[in-house]
Parts: C-alpha cells; structure tokens; sequence
C-alpha cells in the first residue's frame, strides 16, 4: 500500500504466446514439410521454362523433371494429411482450418486486425506460431498446395489412361492446375519472405522447421 491506494499490479494479457520450444513439430512434420515445399519449387521453377507436352511430343526433360516431381508433391502432401490426423505435436488441426467454428473465426479476425494495426504503425507484429492468423494461413498453404498437387496429378492420370490426348489446352484439370499455380506463387513468396525477416529479426528461426534432428 502507497497513499491509501491498492499496488497489486493488474495483469497484462498478451496477444502473442510464448515463442514454441525448438522441437514443437514432430520431426515427421519438419521432413515431409521439407519434402513438400521443396518439390513445390522445383515444379513452379520447371514450369517457367519447360516445354511441355502435345500430340507428338512427351515434353522435354525439364518436363519430365516437373512430372515427377509433381507426384512427389502429391506423396508428400497426403502424407502431410496423415501426419496431420494422427499427430500429437504441432498446431491442432482445427486451428489450421478455423472456419468450421465461430470462437476460432472470430479470434482469427482479432488476430488478423492486431497485425494490421500493428503493421500500420511500421513496426513487425510480434510472430505467435500458433497464433489464430499463423496458423490459418498454414492451413491455407496445405490446402493450396494440395489442391496443385492433386489437379496436376489427375491430369497426368487422364493422360497415362489415354483418357485425353497430352495436349494440356481444354483440359479441365490443367487449366485449374495453372489457376492454382498463380496463387501459389504468390503464397510461396509471401511465406518465404516472411518466413526469412522472421529469421533474421531472431523471432523464429528457420531452424526450428528444417533441422533434421529428432
């Protein structure tokens, strides 16, 4: 007591959690992570110069490099999917997918508006891995990059059955996997670039998802 007055101090709740312990994913996540968003590049990066296939030709070997590094991205993300179901380390799935309950909508939106407040002000919201906003944003990747993944691999299914001709034009399961690419694009640069001033400002390091260590 100073002057009558009560000094119990008032606890100050804080938006963003304590920063997960280094081995906060599972090393099962951390590897098919690894595995998914490296045969995701390799597939954006053929696809910018590759010649693909026609009628009379199966496409060049950078084609080929991004056909089966396609499936490989269609592998890791069903496994990412497993993982996902059974794991009991990382983000809860629900919080992945946040849509589905009004109590996580809404947190999420809380979320999204203390970063853009924040970011309004110049200055780095404060990184919260299982945050509302991180973690939808995750799930958001999953789903995209699993939607790629299974548009481009069902195109190469109709193609291996003799269903449609190699020509992609007209293909219905092309023209969504290009659609998909775009937006992955975008994503990958914003997650990357993220991702890295995150490291950088010592807030997460890249460590803590690409170390290969149990």
């Amino acid at each position: 007591m100073y002057g009558g007055q009560n000094s119990r101090k008032v606890p100050v709740v804080s938006l963003a959690q304590e920063t997960p312990p280094a081995d906060y994913h599972a090393l099962s996540t951390r590897i098919v992570h690894a595995g998914l968003a490296l045969s995701i590049c390799v597939q954006l990066a053929t696809s910018l110069i590759m010649q693909g296939p026609s009628d009379t030709s199966a496409g060049d070997l950078l084609f080929q490099i991004h056909r089966y590094s396609g499936l490989a991205a269609l592998t890791f993300a069903f496994l990412f999917w497993a993982i996902l179901a059974f794991r009991n380390r990382g983000t809860d799935a629900a919080a992945l997918f946040p849509w589905f309950s009004s109590v996580r909508r809404k947190a999420f939106v809380n979320d999204l508006t203390n970063h853009v407040r924040t970011g309004l002000t110049g200055r780095l919201p404060a990184y919260d891995e299982t945050g509302p906003l991180a973690s939808a944003v995750h799930g958001l990747g999953l789903l995209l990059m699993t939607a790629m993944a299974v548009s481009g691999g069902t195109y190469a299914m109709e193609v291996w059955t003799g269903l449609i001709s190699p020509e992609p034009d007209g293909s219905l399961a092309m023209s969504i996997h290009v659609g998909l690419a775009n937006l992955v694009w975008v994503y990958l640069i914003g997650h990357a670039g993220m991702a890295t001033i995150h490291h950088f400002t010592r807030s997460a390091p890249l460590a803590r998802m690409w170390r290969l260590k149990p």
